[in-house]
Order: C-alpha cells, then structure tokens, then sequence
C-alpha cells in the first residue's frame, strides 16, 4: 500500500488516481502528524511526501520516520512545487529520500519511479524475511546440532555403562562404534567378534543384512582373553529414515550362565522323567497286585460270610423260632452279614475300575431296558413311573455304563418321598462341547444324559460330597447302602472321558447329568457292531 501526504486534498486525488489506474493500493494523510499515527500502525511499500505542509514539513516528516524501527526501511518520494533548489533536493535526500519529484509531476515518468522502488522495496522485504527464515533455521539447525551432540554423549555413556556388547553398524554391515566390552572379544572396534563355526551365523548374518531384517540368534563368541567360546543373545535392530535403512544397533547380552543352568536342569529333568516312569511302571504293578488281592481277599472274605448267613438262617429255623430275643438277636447277625457282603461287593466293584477297558459303540436303550427288568420288583411296589427318551449309541464300555444307570435308578427308588408316586424322567440330547451347560446341536460330539426324580433330595452345599467314597447324607437306619454307589458312577465317568454333577433342592427331588463323548479315541482298536443284551458283561 502506498501512502500519499499533502495538505491539498486536489494533490492527493490526481495522485490517488494515477495509482490507482496502474492497480496500487492508496492511503492519504492530509498532515505530517496525521501521517506519522498511520505510518506506526500500518506497514506501507512507499511514501509520496509534500515538502510543504503546515505544522510539520516533509523534511521533518521523514527524520522522524527514519527513527521509527519498523518503517525506517519505507522509500520517500519528496514532492516540490516551491523548493528546487540543489540545498534543498540534498536536505530530502539527507532526510531520507530515495527520490525528489517537482511538480508539476509528469505521469509516466512518476509512474515509473513509483513501480521501481515499489518493486525495490517488495525485493528488500523479500530478502529480509529470507534473511529471518534463514536466521531462525541456522539457530534452529545450532539448537539440534547441540541436541544431537548432547544425545549422542548421552548415548555413548549409556552404552559405555552397560553390561552387554553394545555397537553401532553402518546401512553395508561395517562397525562404526563398539563400547568397552566388545574388546573382550575383538581386536579393533571395526572386527566382529568370533562366532563358533557349529552357529552357521556368518551365513545368517549376510542373509539377514541383505533383507534388512532384525537379527536374534543365540551365538558363541570367542572371549580373546580366556579363548574361551561364550553363549551371547545376540539382536540387531536396523534403524529406517523414510524407509530407507540408515544404520544398524545391535547387542550381545551374556547368557552363558543361564544356558549352562539350562543344560544342567534338563539334565537333571530327564533323570527325575526317567525314575518317575520307573517309578511309574513299579506303581502299575504295584496296582495290579493290589487289585488282585483286593479280588482274593473279597472272594475270601464272601466264603466265611456266606457260611455265616446260611448257618444263622439255619440255627434259626432250627433252635431259635420260639425264643423271641434269640431270633431279634440272629437276624442282626444276618443283616450284618447282609451289608458286609454288599460293601465287599461294592469295594471290589470300585477297584476294578482301575483296570483299563475298551470302548465300543453301545445301544444304551437296550441297557436301560435291561435295567427297568431287573428293577420290575421295585417298580411295581412303589408304583413308580419311568419315562425314557431316545439314546444315541454311544462308545462305552457296557459293563460299566451299565453300572452308571442301575446306581441312579435304585437311587431314585430308594429315595422317594414317602407318600409320593415316585417319576423318574431319563432324556438324551447331543451337544457341542463337553460342558454341562452346552448348547444342544444335532451334530454334536456329545451326549449329555440327564436322570430325573421327585424323591426327597439333598441340599447342594452337599454336592461335592455325594461323589466322594463313603459318604452318605442320611442315617444308613433308614435308607440301606454302602455310601459307594455314587462314587462308582463319577469314577466311571471319568474313565469315560466325561463329566458329571447334580442339581437339587431338599424335598423337591434330585437331578443327575453328565456329559459324555460320542465316540472315545480308541473307538477304532475295537468292535464296530452295536453290542446286544445278551453280550453286557454283568
């Protein structure tokens, strides 16, 4: 913008118009004091300025001008009507003039000196904000390069102080800084230590440089010292600038110790393998004569019994009928008989759960019907109602499973509410994991078979009891049993590959579920027929 100053608005209209015409931008001041406010508030390209002005002249206008930081760079172009003499031209150009135009001012002639110091004053603005820009990037440029040298220090203290090889590698694989440690293993700071021939790591090394990959790899250097070879970690870590690879940095960390407790503990694991299976192997015999004298001494112990019961029946009938207290006193003895008989039984059923069995595909309808058979008695007495959904054929062992049921039913028999017509519900339904709570799929690897009644129950605080040998939740005076018969059936599970829990609540009947495979692993190493009634091993 160019400023023109006058006290004659006529000077300032025909010059704002020849500028104007020729595209600049004009401001006017009619005083020198009115210029000198605008000067200081707006940045002007040049200032056409009247000699004589009343108040203050141009000469004084420019001297004050020159003493203001921010404008004393402004061409001036003085103009005269009156004063053309040679001490007055030099007083404006002392003044601080670039130029002195008398009027009356020849259009082109002005026009010319106006766009050549307008254009010169563009130029030196020009060049100052370069000189500004580049004053501010040369201090920048210092402040970074005092940055750098200060991180560098600090980095060169840093991989002085550590414990590990530290070095740097130039973008080619040279080394162009090591600390300390790297002349325990090298000569000069520019020759890599000595790998073990058996680590292949010169080959991986180059392979890995040439793809710009990280490095990690166990290696042995050659401690120059003790010429001894030593585990490293070794890790190189390329560093990228726009993609482009500028430098390597990269470590050894001394793992020697470690790995040499390494090969001592694997050492000493494979011996504590070796005598577990021995131990092992000592066990499965140890097993196998358990169970075969769990088997004598059963057989042993139901012969005396057996004498027992049928002498006792025996004297009863014979001595005892007509002595009242004689005969309450023999039928203990045969009741006590009775149960050590069937906890003898029990026993010997649970420890031959130990031995291993084969799986093979099993009509479980057909076991359940057999059930049902044997149980009529029962059923019949108690009016009991058994409903039973369809059962996939499942990989089972017959007997067992076979075992798993006829618990859970005479369970569901024996613990009914007295007064109640006791209803047994059995249902099947594949599903997709072995969980309890999976959902139903058509296509599942799973069965989940659930065992229903409205007997008297039990409060399932208790539920990790009932499963446990031994235990009974109630008083053996009033229901008979060993306190075997649920542990039988979660150890068969569990020989099954599946799972198995309760769900119940006192006087409001009981729920059993579990959840077995389809078809067991070892499905193939036997049988593929349905196995028949007549085949269940009893």
């Amino acid at each position: 913008m160019i400023l023109i100053v006058d006290d004659k608005a006529e000077n300032i209209f025909s010059l704002r118009r020849i500028l104007e015409i020729n595209d600049f931008e004009v401001d006017s001041a009619e005083s020198g004091e009115e210029a000198l406010k605008k000067i200081l508030k707006i940045p002007y390209s040049l200032i056409i300025l009247d000699v004589q002005m009343p108040g203050m002249d141009g000469f004084e206008v420019a001297e004050a001008i020159s003493g203001f930081s921010k404008a004393k760079d402004i061409p001036i172009i003085f103009l005269s009507a009156v004063s053309i003499e040679k001490k007055f031209i030099t007083k404006g150009y002392a003044a601080g003039a670039v130029d002195y135009v008398t009027k009356p001012v020849d259009p082109d002639i002005f026009m010319f000196k106006v766009k050549i110091l307008h254009k010169l004053y563009e130029q030196n603005r020009e060049l100052r904000e370069i000189k500004t820009t580049l004053l501010e990037e040369i201090d920048s440029r210092t402040q970074a390069e005092a940055t750098l040298s200060r991180t560098v220090g600090e980095l060169s203290s840093v991989m002085e102080a550590m414990p590990q090889i530290a070095f740097t590698m130039g973008p080619t694989g040279e080394v162009e800084y090591a600390n300390e440690q790297w002349y325990l293993y090298s000569d000069a700071p520019t020759v890599m230590p000595q790998f073990h021939s058996d680590d292949h790591c010169p080959e991986k090394w180059k392979e890995c440089l040439v793809q710009e990959e990280t490095i990690v790899a166990e290696v042995r250097i050659k401690n120059i010292i003790s010429g001894d070879y030593r585990y490293h970690l070794l890790r190189v870590i390329p560093i990228k600038q726009n993609d482009s690879l500028i430098k390597w940095v990269g470590t050894f960390t001394d793992i020697h110790s470690q790995k040499t407790a390494n090969d001592i503990l694997e050492a000493r694991v494979r011996e504590r393998t070796e005598e577990l299976l021995y131990k092992n192997k000592e066990l499965e015999a140890s097993n196998h004569e358990l169970q075969q004298f769990a088997s004598v001494a059963s057989h042993d112990l139901k012969e005396p019994l057996r004498k027992i019961q049928i002498f006792s029946s025996v004297i009863k009938k014979a001595y005892l009928d007509r002595t009242v207290n004689s005969t309450e006193n023999i039928d203990k003895v045969i009741d006590a008989a009775a149960r050590m008989t069937s906890l003898i039984n029990d026993l010997l059923s649970y420890s031959r759960l130990s031995v291993d069995t084969l799986f093979t595909p099993t009509d479980l309808n057909l076991i359940i019907s057999e059930i049902t058979g044997d149980l009529e008695f029962s059923i019949k007495e108690k009016k009991a109602k058994i409903t039973i959904s369809d059962i996939p054929t499942v990989d089972a062992v017959p007997g067992q499973i076979r075992q798993v049921f006829q618990n859970l039913l005479s369970n569901s028999l024996k613990f009914a509410r007295t007064g109640i017509i006791p209803e047994i519900d059995i249902k099947a339904e594949k599903v997709a994991t072995l969980s309890i709570d999976s959902a139903t799929d058509d296509h599942g690897n799973y069965c989940r078979i659930t065992v229903t009644d409205n007997g008297i129950g039990f409060d399932e605080i208790y539920l990790n009891k009932i499963f446990t040998i031994f235990q009974r939740l109630n008083p053996k005076e009033k229901y008979e049993g060993t306190g075997i018969g649920l542990a039988i059936v979660k150890k068969i599970i569990d020989k099954h590959n599946g799972i198995i829990t309760a769900k119940s609540k006192e006087n409001e009947g009981a729920s059993f579920i579990f959840v077995i495979p389809i078809h067991q692993n070892d499905t193939a190493n036997n049988t593929s027929h349905i196995l028949k009634p007549e085949q269940h091993d009893n």
